[in-house]
């Protein structure tokens, strides 16, 4: 019996619409790591450098999005927009230049994973490897990311934390 609690309060069809996108890209992560798996390669040894490249790549353009600066308050506005709040049911708790503190109460990845019948183990795994690329848009920003809680390892909402730990 699975310990992961994620269902969407929102069923807007266009909100629907997105996150089955997004279900899709986490099918596509899902299957090319079981794939490598079958073939001798472990994911853990791979798929986080990978993804945390694509963060950093997303991270530089966002940052050029934003004017350039490392503020947290340009990251939240050009990549927590609020169609991004209504996808992932967002709570904005907090933001400033050095910190942005966002609780994700539904994530259409780990229920991608929950559909393929991932067990909570491999749906961790699989977030932790996911998560390298918000590490890499934290990275482009200066700051460092924080995950006191998430869905995949069964809590009520993920507690997605950008912070500056020193000021440059």
């Amino acid at each position: 019996m699975s310990n992961i609690k994620n269902e969407p309060k929102i069923k807007n069809p266009l909100i629907v619409a997105i996150r089955e996108q997004l279900e899709h890209r986490a099918l596509w992560m899902y299957l090319l790591c079981d794939e490598a798996k079958k073939k001798g390669l472990e994911p853990q040894d791979y798929a986080p450098a990978a993804i945390k490249r694509c963060g950093l790549y997303q991270g530089a353009n966002l940052r050029k999005k934003a004017g350039g600066g490392e503020s947290l308050k340009g990251l939240k506005k050009t990549l927590f927009t609020k169609p991004a709040q209504w996808v992932f049911e967002m709570d904005i708790k907090n933001c400033d230049d050095d910190h942005l503190d966002i609780d994700f109460h539904y994530c259409p990845l780990v229920k991608a994973w929950q559909k393929q019948g991932c067990s909570d183990e491999e749906i961790q795994i699989l977030c932790d490897h996911a998560m390298c690329g918000d590490r890499g848009i934290a990275e482009s920003f200066g700051c460092e990311l924080d995950l006191p809680a998430t869905i995949a390892r069964g809590d009520d909402v993920c507690k997605i934390r950008f912070v500056r730990r020193e000021k440059k």
